[in-house]
C-alpha cells in the first residue's frame, strides 16, 4: 500500500494534497483511509472523532455555496532570513498541502449572513504564522472594516514560525491590533479555535475574539503541557490545555461540535445583526 498518495478535493475546493493514505484515530484507536476520513467531515467513521480539516474544506462546510471569494489567493512566503532549508520546506508544504501558505482568507455568507472568513490549515508547516498569514488577517481585518463585516478566524497552529524569527514574531503584534480596530468600529469577530491552537497564534488575535468558540478536545495553550510539566516540575491538571478545561475556567465561551458549527456562528451572526439594527434605529 502506498503511505502517501494525492487525496481528492472536497466538494466545493479546488485543494488536492499528499497525506498519509491511512490515519489513526486519537480517540478509539481504529485506522482509515483518509480519503473517507475527509469525505466524513475529517471525523473517524467509528467514534466520530476529529482530524485536523483542510482549510478549503472547511470553508465549504461553513461558506454557502458559491459565496466565497478568496483574497491574496497568491500571497506566498519568501525565506527572508535565508534560514538552512526553509525553501526547501516551503516548497513541500504546497505540495502537501496544495496552499500557497497557511491560511485562506476571504469573504463570504453563511446562512445568508455576510462575513469575512479565514482559516488556518495545519497541513501547511502546522498551519505556523508567518509574515504571509500575519499579512492575509491584517488585509481580511480592514476589509471587515471597510465593508462593515463580521470577521470569523478559525485557527489551527503551532505558533509563530521560527524560521522567520522576529518577522514571525511581529505578527502578533499586528494581528492582535487588526482586530482590536473592529472592535474599535464595534464590529463583531469571532475566534474559532481547532486542535490545536498554540504558541504565538493563541498569544495573539485568537484570544481576542469577541466570541471564542473550540471544538471539542482541541488543544489550546501557548506552551504545551510537557514543557510546562518540567518547568513547574508539578502534575498538571487532567485535561489541561483542552477545550473542556479552558471552558470550565471561564476562558472560552463555548465547545462546538464540528457538524454543528456553520449554525452556531448564523445564530452569532444573526443576533449581532439583530443588535446592530436595533442600535440604528435608537
Amino acid at each position: 500500500m502506498e503511505l502517501f498518495k494525492p487525496i481528492p478535493a472536497a466538494a466545493g475546493t479546488n485543494q488536492e494534497f499528499s497525506m498519509p493514505s491511512i490515519l489513526t484515530c486519537d480517540d478509539c484507536g481504529k485506522q482509515s483511509l483518509a480519503a473517507l476520513v475527509h469525505l466524513n467531515g475529517s471525523t473517524c467513521p467509528f467514534c466520530g472523532g476529529l482530524f485536523r480539516m483542510p482549510a478549503r474544506a472547511r470553508i465549504a462546510m461553513l461558506a454557502d455555496a458559491d459565496t466565497f471569494i478568496e483574497t491574496d489567493e497568491t500571497l506566498t512566503s519568501t525565506d527572508p532570513l535565508k534560514f538552512p532549508k526553509y525553501s526547501e520546506k516551503l516548497k513541500k508544504a504546497k505540495a502537501d498541502s496544495g496552499l500557497t501558505d497557511a491560511i485562506v482568507t476571504g469573504t463570504c455568507a453563511i446562512e445568508g449572513y455576510p462575513a469575512a472568513l479565514a482559516v488556518m490549515d495545519s497541513y501547511f508547516m502546522m498551519g505556523s504564522m508567518g509574515a504571509v498569514v500575519g499579512e492575509k488577517i491584517c488585509d481580511l481585518a480592514e476589509i471587515a472594516l471597510a465593508k462593515r463585516l463580521p470577521l470569523i478566524i478559525v485557527s489551527a497552529s503551532g505558533g509563530a514560525r521560527m524560521q522567520e524569527g522576529m518577522i514571525s514574531l511581529l505578527q502578533m503584534t499586528r494581528t492582535t491590533m487588526a482586530v482590536n480596530k473592529l472592535g474599535d468600529a464595534g464590529l463583531l469577530y469571532v475566534s474559532v479555535l481547532t486542535h490545536p491552537t498554540t504558541g504565538g497564534v493563541t498569544a495573539s488575535f485568537a484570544m481576542q475574539g469577541d466570541v471564542i468558540l473550540a471544538e471539542p478536545k482541541a488543544l489550546i495553550g501557548f506552551a504545551g503541557p510537557r514543557v510546562i510539566t518540567q518547568t513547574v516540575n508539578e502534575e498538571l491538571p487532567d485535561a489541561f490545555q483542552k477545550a473542556e478545561y479552558l471552558y470550565q475556567q471561564g476562558m472560552i465561551d463555548g465547545i462546538v461540535k464540528r457538524g454543528e458549527l456553520k449554525a452556531a456562528l448564523a445564530q452569532i451572526l444573526a443576533l449581532h445583526a439583530d443588535n446592530r439594527e436595533a442600535s440604528h434605529d435608537q
